[in-house]
C-alpha cells in the first residue's frame, strides 16, 4: 500500500521491525530479511507462532504475521517484557478485530516459553 500505517506487513529487517510496504528493494539489499515463513525451523512453529495459536490471539488473521514478527523482535530484546513494553512495542501494530488482550496474553506466554526453554527464538 505504500502507507505503513496498520503494521500488518512487518518483516524483520536486520532483526528489527520494518513495514514491508516501505521498504524498497533497492535500499535494503543486502539485509538480513526475515519473513513469517522464516519463523518456522524444521518443520516446528517459532515459540511466538505457537502462542498465538494457543491463545487464539486472531480472528481475521489480518494483522497476524506483523504481530508475530514485531512479538519476535520485541523478545529478543527484552526477555520478560512488561505490559508498558508490550504496548509500546506493539504501537502501530493494528488489529481491526480488536483482540488486543489475546495478543498480550500470547506475547507474555511465548516470553514464559522462551524463559522455561532457555533458547533462542531464532533457533528455537
Amino acid at each position: 500500500c505504500g502507507e505503513g500505517e496498520c503494521g500488518a506487513c512487518t518483516i524483520l529487517l536486520d532483526g528489527k521491525p520494518a513495514r514491508a510496504c516501505l521498504a524498497l528493494a533497492s535500499a535494503v539489499s543486502g539485509s538480513e530479511i526475515t519473513t513469517i515463513e522464516g519463523l518456522e525451523q524444521h518443520g516446528q512453529l517459532s515459540p511466538v507462532q505457537q502462542a498465538f495459536l494457543d491463545v487464539e490471539a486472531f480472528q481475521c488473521a489480518f494483522c497476524t504475521s506483523g504481530m508475530i514478527l514485531a512479538t519476535t523482535s520485541l523478545l529478543e530484546e527484552h526477555e520478560a517484557p512488561t505490559e508498558a513494553q508490550i504496548l509500546e512495542a506493539m504501537d502501530g501494530n493494528i488489529c481491526r478485530c480488536g483482540t488486543y488482550p489475546r495478543i498480550v496474553a500470547a506475547i507474555q506466554q511465548a516470553a514464559k516459553q522462551r524463559a522455561l526453554k532457555g533458547s533462542d527464538y531464532a533457533n528455537a
